[in-house]
């Protein structure tokens, strides 16, 4: 393992999605009045649909979140709740970043916007960061520590943190099956399947909550930082935009529509983004009996969480390709999105199959 791999940083910032760093600038030195100079500013090119920059002052490292140009509808990009979900969290889940400030004034930059400390350290991604190379055991203990870090989340009370407010209450899995059906059948175009049998069977077998508690709802190896020092230590948890009160096991069967195996389907290989191909990462069902020891969890039926997962994620993919089938982007990496929509159709059908319910 290097000691000296290399941490990840941000790029040039895109064309048409600059930031007006004098008036961030003025604005960030009347909350902080400790800061000096110019920050140099980069951006982000990964991570979720809000736009990230990096802020670096000569004498602090700073990270800005601000909706993409554009936006209409505030509630999904609620810079407001997000970062304070992360200030709430913080005092009792110190992976959370430490937020500096919210702008809700549009005179500064015409949007929301709020400014966190930057957590610097390596974030894997389909790969590992240059420079990091595991064997099968510190490869497993990472795995292994990526998930006490869920389970660390999952374990906050809501009420210490001041979080009570964040969900609906009771019937958590019943208000995301209703809500991704609906979304699914908005976003469906002529080349993809009706997803019924799917949806009716989750419909049919949907659980109580087994309990509720602050979930990150995007649980991946690439929205967590670890240590430079020591690669397989998580340090950091990001992008918090989705997370609200539920239901854990919801969370789990979200994190592991994106765990792909080096056996599996080539087509699931297709839609891997985080290195759980590796020797020494568990397989799912391995994560599951994990879990649900260190939890105290037993659920009746597991599968109606993995299925959830996959029709979930088959959703947001064709979201995405209903975009790009409707012309409303032209980013070619769209274009065979169906493919996947019908795989995780047949993939969930299979499931159900051999579950015999």
């Amino acid at each position: 393992m290097s000691p000296t791999p290399t941490t990840d940083q941000a790029g040039a910032v895109r064309k048409g999605e600059e930031l007006d760093v004098a008036a961030v600038d003025a604005w960030l030195k009347r909350q902080e009045p400790s800061l000096e100079g110019t920050p140099e500013v980069t951006q982000y090119s990964g991570g979720a649909s809000n736009w990230t920059y990096r802020l670096k002052y000569p004498q602090r490292d700073l990270i800005l979140r601000r909706p993409p140009a554009g936006t209409k509808a505030k509630s999904a990009h609620d810079m407001a709740r997000e970062f304070n979900v992360q200030r709430a969290l913080k005092p009792v889940y110190p992976a959370v970043p430490t937020m500096v400030g919210l702008c809700q004034d549009a005179a500064v930059i015409g949007t929301d916007f709020y400014v966190m400390e930057r957590i610097p350290g390596l974030i894997p991604r389909s790969r590992l960061p240059a420079g990091m190379t595991l064997d099968a055991a510190q490869t497993r203990r990472l795995c292994l520590n990526v998930i006490d870090k869920l389970i660390e989340l999952h374990r906050v009370d809501p009420q210490a943190a001041g979080l009570t407010s964040l969900g609906k209450g009771p019937g958590y899995p019943r208000r995301q099956i209703e809500g991704w059906s609906e979304r699914y059948e908005k976003a469906r175009t002529w080349n993809v399947p009706s997803f019924r049998r799917v949806r009716d069977w989750l419909k049919a077998n949907t659980p109580e909550d087994i309990a509720t508690c602050v979930i990150h709802n995007d649980w991946r190896f690439d929205n967590v930082v670890l240590n430079p020092e020591q690669p397989t230590e998580v340090i950091g948890v990001l992008d918090w935009e989705m997370a609200t009160l539920g239901d854990p096991l919801m969370d789990l069967g979200n994190t592991l529509a994106y765990w792909v195996h080096p056996d599996d389907h080539i087509i699931l290989r297709s839609t891997r983004r985080q290195p759980t191909h590796l020797p020494g990462m568990l397989r799912r069902e391995e994560v599951v009996a994990y879990y649900l020891e260190r939890m105290g969890l037993k659920p009746a039926n597991w599968t109606f969480y993995e299925v959830y997962g996959l029709f979930r994620l088959a959703v947001i993919i064709q979201q995405i390709y209903y975009r790009y089938h409707h012309k409303q982007t032209r980013n070619p990496a769209f274009k065979n999105f169906w493919v996947l929509v019908n795989y995780m159709d047949w993939r969930c059908r299979g499931l159900i199959k051999r579950e015999g319910r």
